[in-house]
């Protein structure tokens, strides 16, 4: 639970007993109408986020839900509890294996006595009475109790649609055979309705199973139980001890030995290996790790033994931070689905009243009572409003779970629709299109100086500067086992550079105003980067230059991008030259490069863009790209980058790849396109189906497996998302 801004809190409670989207959209509205309650119920996820004010408590919020006739419990976001239900009201996926199995059964000679041409016998019509009456009275039983507990609260859902179709064919039957008028028994409509409708309920809750097994996964990624070292304070000997993950601690030093799963997120202490992150980033290659890199709880150790010191634990692990991102983003409604749940509200009772008006149309007409009472069970078990509910979450389920496979973690519904309409892309070029880590790439010298003299002498002063140039320089020289010389007298040199003596000798290492004079030579540098020079006696000896590579698949990423009809420009505060030199490494043209842009300038850029009609994804990963990615239509953040730019993004990438950004673009339009062919098909079924079994064309029977396949047709659509793949 956490507390906003505005004084709200937030808590998510499992919901128990939805069997439709009338049942989501009434404890949606009973929440919503407490003073200041935001509700979002979701039938899929069955789950509510509702945001409260004070002095309302998580208990009123379960007992307004229990009033209304379902089941409650607060989750705690600490410890994700998967999506088991709140309740026992609605039955699991054995449950309904069984009864629909069952049903089946004995349905099948049901069907056969009412159907087929057998000899004439008074025994028939009473075998059939006792074969349906265990389908109505136990298969049946589920849409029976909840049509009640809704009556009993003055509200009517998909389930008593159900229930008074059964009802009403069975107890015609049951009269008839009672008063020995057996000439039209309906009692194979009740059977192979409810048998038609557990069956669709089954592979629905299968289906919709499987559309959660992405996030299910995600949340079960993390390790059970881990190794740590302890210290005995009395013999200072150092032992491993194996604790739950629940217990580690931060600043706790814990062993991953080859194959395992890192517990939690930490930076590496000791040891080196190639750890595979592709769980938990989408990246298809193990990563090298050593010392001083970062690990992320989840992803698995390949090779080498680790040692690890834990700097995140529990809920605020990055694992834990991708579940609440990809949880609250299928919690979400799109405007069309907020339509589709008013729909779903009124209906049902407009529904009873059709079947009501089919039944009295006609008797008025002339026709015969058996005639009119099939028309008007036909109407009710056809109507069912099931797959409208399913349309939207069950697209989410499975496109936001794919997403989370691939690294992609979608924020919310609004985001899809973002994505339909974004024209332009902006790349931030440091940490984006680039590695974010400068290298040293060019050292030239002047005169008779050696370049490794050169790198050797300009690292010995730079070991004492945290600048990241400096950090390159010496790392190159390390890299190539130099020998670095001491140095005495270091003075850093705010903006322009530093300078230290070695042996006697005042080095210099800096920009190029700091020496009096600058050999031709070395004067004209064309390679891209920042460029610093090395020299003793007023004149420099020699140039060194760093630059951040260009990330190998970021022409390819460019590429892709302008695949799906998207502009990319490139945004950066280095210089023209540098820019344009990266702009066409990656494909990007010269007139979409925006250079020399002051970090707090860069939301200013995106703006102008905006205003010349332009609606701009905006792709980044430092603090200086927060206000930059809340200013765009859509904000994408690189997960490698820092938490305010997470934070202020729609759409997150867990793998340092551009490339991402084509795969959460496509993946979030053929989402949306998935939802729209849901909603359309299942509002399309609707609107075709009443009518024709109100005019008598459709056979209860009929109606019955029409409506079942209708939810099944909508969920199994939303899996094909599953496998979703760019190219």
């Amino acid at each position: 639970m956490s507390t906003s801004h505005d004084t709200r809190h937030e808590v998510d409670l499992a919901i128990g007993g939805m069997t439709c989207a009338s049942c989501s959209a009434r404890i949606e509205r009973k929440l919503n109408k407490l003073e200041g309650v935001e509700a979002s119920v979701n039938l899929a996820t069955e789950r509510a986020h509702v945001r409260y004010a004070v002095p309302l408590t998580p208990a009123d919020l379960v007992a307004t839900v229990q009033q209304t006739g379902y089941t409650a419990r607060v989750l705690e976001p600490e410890a994700p509890a998967g999506h088991e239900h709140a309740g026992h009201d609605v039955l699991d996926e054995p449950q309904l294996k069984v009864r629909a199995l069952v049903s089946l059964a004995l349905a099948i000679p049901v069907v056969v006595l009412g159907m087929a041409p057998l000899p004439e016998s008074p025994l028939w019509p009473w075998l059939e009475l006792a074969l349906a009456t265990p389908i109505v009275a136990w298969a049946a039983w589920p849409f029976h109790r909840a049509a009640a507990v809704n009556a009993r609260h003055g509200a009517s859902t998909m389930d008593t649609l159900v229930s008074l179709g059964v009802l009403a064919a069975y107890g015609w039957s049951l009269v008839a055979v009672l008063t020995g008028n057996t000439m039209h028994l309906y009692f194979e409509v009740a059977a192979v309705v409810t048998t038609f409708l557990l069956a669709g309920r089954w592979a629905e809750s299968r289906a919709r199973a499987s559309g959660r097994s992405a996030l299910q996964a995600l949340m079960e990624l993390g390790a059970k139980d881990v190794a740590v070292q302890r210290i005995d304070p009395a013999s200072r000997v150092t032992t491993e001890v194996r604790i739950p993950v629940s217990e580690l601690a931060v600043g706790d030093h814990f062993f991953v030995r080859p194959g395992e799963k890192i517990a939690t997120d930490g930076v590496v202490v000791d040891g080196s290996s190639a750890v595979d992150r592709s769980l938990v980033t989408g990246e298809s290659m193990p990563v090298d790790t050593s010392p001083g890199d970062e690990v992320t709880g989840g992803t698995i150790n390949t090779s080498g033994r680790l040692v690890v010191e834990a700097r995140r634990v529990g809920a605020e692990t990055t694992l834990a931070a991708m579940t609440r991102l990809v949880e609250r983003a299928q919690q979400g409604k799109a405007p069309v689905q907020r339509l589709a749940d008013r729909v779903s509200a009124v209906f049902v009772p407009t529904v009873l009243v059709l079947s009501l008006l089919t039944f009295a149309g006609w008797l008025v007409a002339g026709q015969p009572v058996t005639g009119a009472l099939s028309a008007a069970v036909a109407v009710l078990i056809i109507a069912c409003p099931c797959a409208l509910g399913l349309a939207t979450p069950t697209a989410l389920l499975a496109g936001t779970g794919r997403g989370a496979q691939l690294g992609v973690l979608i924020k919310g519904l609004e985001v899809l629709e973002s994505t339909r309409q974004v024209d332009t892309v902006v790349l931030d070029k440091t940490g984006t299109l680039t590695v974010g880590a400068p290298k040293l790439t060019h050292v030239r010298a002047a005169g008779r100086l050696s370049v490794t003299a050169a790198l050797r002498t300009a690292a010995a002063v730079e070991v004492g500067s945290e600048h990241p140039v400096a950090r390159a320089i010496v790392t190159a020289a390390r890299d190539r086992g130099l020998d670095v010389p001491a140095v005495t007298g270091f003075e850093a040199l705010a903006g322009s550079g530093a300078r230290a003596f070695i042996k006697g000798t005042l080095i210099t290492v800096g920009k190029a105003e700091m020496f009096e004079q600058v050999p031709e030579e070395i004067a004209q540098v064309t390679a891209p980067g920042t460029t610093v020079w090395v020299g003793w006696g007023g004149t420099a000896r020699a140039a060194l230059t760093v630059a951040d590579e260009v990330r190998d698949s970021s022409a390819d990423a460019v590429r892709d991008l302008g695949e799906l009809g998207l502009t990319a420009y490139l945004l950066t505060g280095d210089n023209e030259q540098t820019a344009r030199i990266v702009a066409q490494a990656v494909g990007v043209e010269p007139a979409h490069v925006l250079s020399d842009v002051l970090p707090e300038d860069k939301h200013a850029a995106v703006h102008r863009l905006q205003q010349q009609g332009h609606v701009v994804a905006m792709v980044g990963d430092g603090v200086n790209d927060a206000a930059a990615l809340a200013q765009a239509d859509l904000g994408i953040a690189m997960g490698s980058g820092t938490d305010v730019a997470i934070e202020s993004a729609d759409i997150v990438l867990m793998r340092p790849d551009v490339a991402a950004v084509a795969d959460a673009v496509a993946l979030s339009r053929r989402t949306l396109r998935v939802i729209k062919q849901n909603l359309a098909w299942a509002f399309g079924y609707n609107v075709a189906a009443i009518p024709l079994a109100a005019l008598g064309l459709l056979n209860p029977m009929v109606a019955g497996a029409a409506m079942a396949l209708s939810s099944v047709i909508v969920v199994t659509n939303s899996l094909r998302l599953k496998t979703f793949r760019r190219h």
